[in-house]
């Protein structure tokens, strides 16, 4: 790949060419009074910025699961290491009360110089040693017993903490999500039917124009003609086309809403394979290929931070759940600026005789900027 396409690539200057550079904040005037490229500008920003946000707040919610987890696993420990403690301090009381008992009572050596069967008292004097090794026993037991539930009592403190922590964080990261889709919706409520309209045009241009360029550029080997997925890759891909139609929800891994990442991640543990949650994640941990070999089932991975992915359908399209108030759909690949692809089974061999799974009507209908309700153009066109 040449380093002026990886630039193209990674940048989306394609797309980016339609759109002026946004005023700064204080000198940035009302949405009537800014050109259809500037708004756009400013859209993509702020869809971009809010679903950055939105997949911190995904991989924050991964480790509270997590911590939650290991949190429910020390106390079940620390519930088990209790009783066994309780078991052995009644064992060790036990002990000391037949101690206080017999203390006026001859010890074990006198006896055996006293006794009138010495073989006798030697075999008691045995059992008298097991005895004794026994209470030792259970004395190493209390103690060590005692050290180990001190031990899960500081981890299940330490893990309630940490869980405490991540929840606030966690809480903050929502409402950062909240402000940056509130700042969304205030933008488009103020535009005029017009220049909603003129935005969905400037859009579907941009993606178009990215789109013939990304294809001519032979990014995808030449052409974007479909290859066959694996089983498992096909299994995803008919997951994620049944989900078309389905709103974007920030957070949501189904069954009635998706986001982003949580489309593929439940795709392909629908399929039987396990995948991170996040998009950051699934572009750090899955095995990486080049745009040139993607088939049915590949992820591709979007923006410098790798902060949007969708699902290779062939052909030059994918699926994917694009932003706030759209919904799941097919659209071409170079819509949004591509990172880079990742398969999620990479020993898997393609199989024989596949046929593309039907699109339902509408698949392609919809903005990827994500207009919401009755303020999207053409609205009734969409699923």
């Amino acid at each position: 790949m040449s380093a002026r396409l990886l630039r193209w690539i990674c940048t989306g200057a394609a797309l980016g060419a339609l759109c002026t550079t946004a005023l700064p904040a204080h000198a940035v005037p009302g949405p009537q009074d800014r050109s259809v490229s500037a708004l756009l500008t400013e859209l993509q920003e702020r869809y971009r910025a809010a679903e950055e946000a939105t997949e911190t707040y995904n991989a924050t919610e991964e480790q509270l699961e997590k911590q939650r987890a290991k949190a429910a696993e020390l106390n079940r420990k620390l519930n088990r290491a209790r009783a066994s403690l309780r078991d052995s301090r009644g064992d060790a009381g036990r002990f000391a009360r037949q101690q206080y008992q017999g203390a006026t009572g001859l010890s074990p050596y006198v006896r055996l110089l006293l006794a009138r069967d010495p073989q006798r008292a030697l075999d008691q004097g045995h059992v008298l040693h097991r005895v004794a090794a026994g209470r030792a026993a259970t004395i190493q037991r209390l103690s060590g017993g005692e050290k180990r539930a001190q031990e899960l009592a500081d981890a299940a403190r330490r893990a309630l903490a940490a869980r405490s922590a991540l929840a606030a964080r966690q809480k903050k990261q929502r409402d950062e999500v909240s402000g940056q889709l509130k700042e969304v919706h205030e933008l488009l409520a103020a535009l005029t039917p017009e220049q909603l309209a003129a935005l969905r045009a400037a859009e579907d241009a941009g993606t178009a124009r990215a789109q013939e360029e990304f294809v001519a550029s032979g990014a995808l080997g030449g052409s974007p003609a479909t290859r066959a997925p694996s089983r498992r890759g096909e299994k995803a891909l008919d997951f994620a086309v049944r989900q078309i139609g389905l709103p974007y929800e920030w957070g949501a891994e189904g069954p009635d809403a998706y986001d982003c990442s949580g489309l593929t991640y439940e795709a392909w543990r629908h399929a039987g394979r396990a995948i991170p949650r996040t998009s950051q994640e699934q572009w750090a941990k899955l095995r990486r290929i080049p745009l040139s070999q993607l088939r049915p089932g590949d992820l591709v991975v979007y923006f410098p931070q790798a902060t949007h992915v969708a699902m290779y359908l062939g052909d030059g399209m994918v699926v994917q759940a694009p932003r706030p108030g759209a919904r799941v759909k097919v659209s071409p690949i170079a819509a949004n600026p591509v990172l880079g692809a990742v398969r999620p089974d990479p020993g898997s061999r393609p199989m024989r005789g596949y046929t593309p799974p039907k699109l339902p009507e509408g698949a392609t209908s919809g903005s990827d900027l994500g207009y919401s309700g009755d303020q999207a153009p053409g609205a009734t066109d969409s699923r």
